[in-house]
């Protein structure tokens, strides 16, 4: 199972893999119980754990890099629950995280998440994007100006003709509707 493939779910606890992604939701696959389910995108939200970005009191770092950081210090992880013991954790693991800015409830989701990838042995790494070869495009041949000036005088007098057709017989069924119209009137009696 790779990194790049688990999801949090806005309304579920726990970490998910997405297995399939459809227009109107998801299928994810709980790393918790190990069961598949059917997301709605209308209900819920899915972030991927690539994107997740933490406060710090520098620049915003990701959210590997905080997981990395704590898995180098090594030790105990604290109790979930406690959110004294959670932020004080993070002081020492990780002091550069803005603790105004990040939650306690961040925290907490931060340590359950990190003891359930610990649990199922996922390695925690960002993909790395492959660089492309830049594309080099020839410009395209270029035509003397005075065959393109022709070219649009040739054009310009079909394409007039084209419109008068069409406004011509536009006009036709017009005209022959108004007839029928008076003919009618004609036909209907006159009341006294």
């Amino acid at each position: 199972m790779e990194y790049s493939k688990l999801v949090a779910v806005t309304g579920l606890p726990g970490l998910f893999e997405l297995i399939n992604s459809k227009s109107d939701g998801a299928i994810v696959k709980s790393l918790d119980d190990k069961t598949t389910r059917f997301v709605s995108s209308r209900i819920h939200n899915l972030t991927q754990l690539e994107s997740i970005e933490i406060y710090t009191i520098r620049e915003n770092v990701n959210l590997v890099d905080v997981f990395n950081a704590m898995d180098s210090a090594g030790g105990q992880t604290p109790d979930e629950k406690d959110a004294a013991a959670t932020k004080k954790y993070f002081e020492k693991v990780y002091p550069d995280m803005d603790f105004d800015r990040v939650y306690a409830s961040d925290m907490k989701k931060m340590v359950k998440w990190f003891s359930i990838l610990k649990k199922n042995d996922i390695e925690i790494k960002l993909t790395e994007i492959e660089e492309e070869e830049p594309v080099v495009e020839e410009a395209p041949e270029e035509k003397p100006v005075k065959e393109e000036k022709k070219e649009s005088k040739e054009k310009a007098p079909a394409k007039k003709a084209a419109t008068k057709k069409a406004e011509t017989e536009e006009e036709k069924p017009a005209k022959k509707a108004a007839p029928k119209k008076a003919a009618a009137k004609k036909a209907a009696p006159k009341k006294k």
